[in-house]
């Protein structure tokens, strides 16, 4: 296409415009995002590895992945390189950090049994990045000091750092003290550890087919920063990693699961959820210690730990209001047996089977149709266009457009009309209910049967320096914002999964914008006797899809914001109180810091949920706003620039019609798609 756009005059016309802008567009690449979850030494890092065909990428045995970064593993499509980029934490974050660090878990006399996780996480933190020059000096002021960056200036600067290497292992002994914490004697000839203030590692590895259009992201426990939450929705897909021989009975997979469910459902767009059992080939007791009675005993052990898996998740029903049993697979994998094939054969090991799975995600979402389409139906409007135009048909079709395109958008309006009475309806009941049950919410938040003493006061500071978030060590994480939206949520979970499905075989809106259609294909067969138009008809057919595929992504995003604005409300009038609550000092602190909250939230109950209320149906408007103006627009556009739109200064790509043409009809047949384009 670059020798076509290099034949399309630079004269200043809309149509010309229009060519070279559909030309770039067709550049545009898709990814789908693999969250891989799991607890540090479940396997996560030798499954990937193993999966993806690098067996020293990842670091794994005896350095400790740390439990704050995010990794994404992709494709490296410019160059040979083993690259990794590293995104650091802001230098105020960290001196937020720091703040917390040092007033609430580092600085408590008397400190007591329950609060020995967040001690040591701290100290884990603040020695892997400073020694123990810490604990001699514990002023932020000397802390932030740039003398302790000066070897990564990026994180000074607010900058992304690259490392490019040769060979999977040389980046990955590179990237251990950016993405691994040491256990003791572990680690030699590294001074300083950067994990602390690293967000994110984009891992990037040339000529690699199965991450061609996949990333894998490598996602720490339930989340200790915000950027955990917008990259869970973003995926299509969540690997659920722990070792087989605690599988069924562990509890932090299935704490991770609840605790994702929503960001993922609802709030995201999360179409499978796999489990998966590593370390399959680790069986301490068998009755029969030759190699084939090794083997039976472990596909046996594996039959097994798949039946308990499953009969576990039935149990969780919250989870299940927001996925079926249909997206939940159970995986038995060994990634040893896999790279060394001592007592099980490949497939029994099931990693072909992951690999299997990542394929058909890029030959879903494989760029080449989608190319070869926009190809085609570009180079069917600039040949139309100079076909010229025979006693007005151009006008007659252009007529019969515009009456199909007004038809259409009105019933595309009508469906998500209905949609809309119906949130609101649902989310009325929901403010409701809310006013009603504040009160216990609250109460059983900050004022809990079980929890006393230290326990709770440090659950307490957690929840007012993190803005409403209490993110244990250990354990599921709890969000006072969320509980106190609860009611909302829960009145439109149904109706919202009805209207914003994830399922591949439903669609937004009862299926309202795949039905959306100008009926190219009747007036193709119509006026077959018009080259010229039947070429444009089959350019705006390409287009009506290409407009469909932009209008389901914009939905895929934009529920994403509707779903998470009743808490965001929340947290932003909530965000008052945790600030005034911070001031809170000396004797009593923690009494008053609980006063506070109390107090702001009476004060504020009244408007609280008609706000957040308020935010979510104003989103939802605004997008169905959106995608009316976007299927009106831009089918008008295109009705415009290709019958009514003088072509005669196109030039002739009829050579590379016939071999688009060709291409693109073997695809079509390849996927089983429907009609045959226009010859």
């Amino acid at each position: 296409m670059a020798r076509v756009c290099k034949k399309i005059h630079k004269d200043k016309t809309n149509l010309n415009a229009f060519l070279n802008e559909q030309i770039c567009d067709l550049e545009t690449e898709k990814r789908e995002l693999v969250g891989v979850f799991g607890r540090t030494g479940a396997g996560k890092s030798s499954l990937i590895n193993a999966v993806i065909g690098e067996d020293d990428l990842l670091p794994s045995g005896d350095l400790t992945a740390c439990t704050t970064v995010i990794i994404k593993v992709e494709a490296n499509k410019q160059n040979q390189n083993y690259e990794a980029e590293i995104e650091f934490i802001t230098k105020e974050e960290w001196k937020q950090e720091l703040w917390f660090f040092l007033t609430f878990i580092l600085n408590k006399e008397n400190r007591k049994e329950e609060d020995a996780d967040d001690h040591k996480d701290a100290d884990e933190r603040l020695s892997a990045l400073y020694g123990e020059e810490w604990k001699n000096n514990r002023s932020e002021e000397y802390l932030v000091n740039n003398k302790h960056f000066e070897e990564i200036p990026e994180f000074i600067d607010s900058k992304e750092k690259t490392l490019t290497c040769d060979s999977a292992k040389e980046l990955s002994a590179e990237l251990v003290k950016y993405t691994s914490s040491a256990k003791d004697g572990d680690g030699k000839g590294i001074k300083k550890w950067f994990w602390p203030l690293v967000k994110c590692v984009t891992v990037r590895v040339p000529n690699n087919d199965l991450l061609q259009n996949v990333t894998l992201v490598d996602l720490p426990g339930n989340g200790d920063r915000s950027m955990w939450k917008v990259v869970v929705q973003s995926c299509s897909t969540v690997w659920i990693v722990t070792d087989i021989n605690r599988a069924a009975s562990e509890k932090e997979p299935w704490e991770i699961l609840k605790s994702a469910s929503s960001p993922m459902g609802n709030g995201g767009q999360c179409q499978h959820i796999h489990f998966i059992c590593t370390k399959s080939d680790d069986i301490e007791d068998s009755d029969d210690s030759s190699a084939a009675g090794v083997r039976a005993a472990i596909l046996k052990r594996n039959i097994w730990a798949k039946e308990e898996v499953k009969r576990e998740f039935r149990k969780l029903k919250g989870v299940q209001t927001h996925f079926s049993g249909d997206c939940f697979k159970v995986f038995t994998v060994s990634s040893k047996e896999f790279l060394k094939e001592k007592r099980l054969g490949p497939d029994e090991t099931e990693v072909p089977k992951l690999q299997e799975f990542l394929q058909e995600l890029n030959d879903f979402h494989s760029e080449t149709l989608k190319y070869v389409s926009g190809a085609y139906g570009i180079l069917s409007l600039i040949q139309g266009a100079g076909c010229g135009d025979v006693a007005g048909v151009k006008a007659n079709v252009c007529t019969e457009l515009e009456e199909n395109l007004e038809r259409e958008i009105s019933k595309v309006s009508e469906t998500m009309k209905k949609s809309y009475r119906t949130f609101k309806k649902c989310i009325m009941e929901g403010v409701e209910k809310s006013n009603s049950s504040w009160e216990s919410v609250l109460k059983s938040f900050l004022n809990p049967r079980r929890e006393t003493g230290s326990a709770f006061h440090n659950k307490l500071m957690c929840i007012v320096a993190n803005n409403g978030v209490y993110k244990p060590k250990k354990g599921k994480q709890q969000n006072l914002n969320e509980r106190l939206a609860s009611k909302l949520m829960e009145s439109i979970d149904e109706e919202f999964r009805k209207t914003f499905p994830n399922g591949s075989k439903c669609e937004p809106f009862n299926g309202a914008i795949s039905s959306f259609s100008l009926g190219t294909g009747t007036l193709v067969e119509k006026y077959k006797k018009y080259k010229g138009v039947q070429l444009q008809l089959e350019f705006l057919r390409t287009e009506e899809e290409k407009i469909k595929t932009k209008v389901h992504k914009t939905i895929r995003e934009r529920k994403k914001e509707i779903c998470s604005s009743l808490v965001t409300s929340i947290e932003e009038i909530m965000q008052k109180c945790y600030e005034d609550a911070q001031q809170c000092r000396g004797k009593g602190f923690l009494h008053a810091m609980r006063v506070v909250i109390e107090q702001h939230v009476r004060a504020k109950k009244d408007v609280m949920f008609e706000e957040a209320k308020d935010a979510m149906i104003s989103n939802l408007r605004n997008l169905m706003e959106d995608i009316l103006k976007t299927l009106s627009e831009t089918m008008q556009k295109s009705i415009a620039l290709s019958l009514k739109t003088d072509g005669e200064s196109l030039p002739d790509v009829k050579e590379e019609l016939e071999t688009v043409t060709k291409y693109y009809q073997e695809l079509k047949k390849n996927t089983h798609e429907g009609t045959s384009p226009v010859r």
